[in-house]
């Protein structure tokens, strides 16, 4: 699974993984499948949904989903699993 390398505002720098229930949320949020979500829409408010539910579970303290947490975000980049699938 992908993760993302989230830097705030402040400067500090978080990298989460999307785990399979960040998918399935993800999926339910925009009643489509994440892979045919970004390859079709190609929204970047999509990964910035994403990195916020990523650290809504990972406990962290942030706003609701909008502006007030957009204004926290320096950048979200997205890393590729660098282990590679078992067969």
């Amino acid at each position: 699974m992908a993760s993302l390398k989230i830097t705030r505002a402040s400067g500090e720098v978080v990298i989460l993984k999307i785990t399979p229930a960040i998918e399935y949320a993800f999926e339910k949020q925009f009643n489509n499948g994440i892979h045919k979500q970004f390859r079709d829409m190609e929204r970047q408010g999509d990964i910035y949904w994403l990195a916020w539910e990523c650290m809504r579970r990972a406990s962290l303290t942030i706003p609701l989903f909008g502006d007030e947490f957009l204004v926290e975000l320096e950048s979200v980049e997205v890393l590729d699993d660098e282990e590679p699938r078992k067969k």
